[in-house]
């Protein structure tokens, strides 16, 4: 039995996954007062958290689309998709402070943040994107 070639849609996911940062990154940037509004009262300067949150997504966004550096960069989308997973969290149990959000939506975001450390993890485990190959 002839087996099929993965490589093309494993850099297609790649690649789609590393533009979905890279443009959830550039937001930090389009609309700032949206990402200071959810950032936790007990973390200091909002302004400054949006500012490196959206360079280090656009950084990790940028590494995981460039074959050489994806699998590196996927454990560090998968840190970082753990420290922010709290933020999430907070936004679900408070939605009062984002009226612009279904309480249901802030609900569903986490079991998204779940699936997108998931598919980090094994988009890295690809042999592909092991150093080296």
């Amino acid at each position: 039995m002839r087996q099929r070639n993965s490589k093309p849609v494993i850099n297609f996911f790649r690649i789609f996954y590393g533009i979905l940062f890279i443009g959830s990154g550039v937001s930090h940037f389009v609309t700032p007062d949206f990402y200071e509004s959810i950032v936790p009262e007990f973390l200091p300067n909002a302004k400054l958290l949006v500012i490196v949150t959206g360079i280090i997504e656009i950084l990790l966004g940028l590494f995981f689309a460039y074959k050489p550096t994806s699998r590196y960069a996927a454990w560090g989308l998968i840190v970082y998709l753990l420290v922010m997973f709290p933020v999430n969290v907070l936004m679900a149990l408070h939605p009062e402070r984002f009226p612009q959000f279904a309480p249901l939506g802030l609900w569903l975001r986490l079991p998204l943040q779940t699936l997108l450390i998931t598919l980090a993890y094994f988009l890295s485990r690809d042999k592909a994107a092991a150093p080296g190959n």
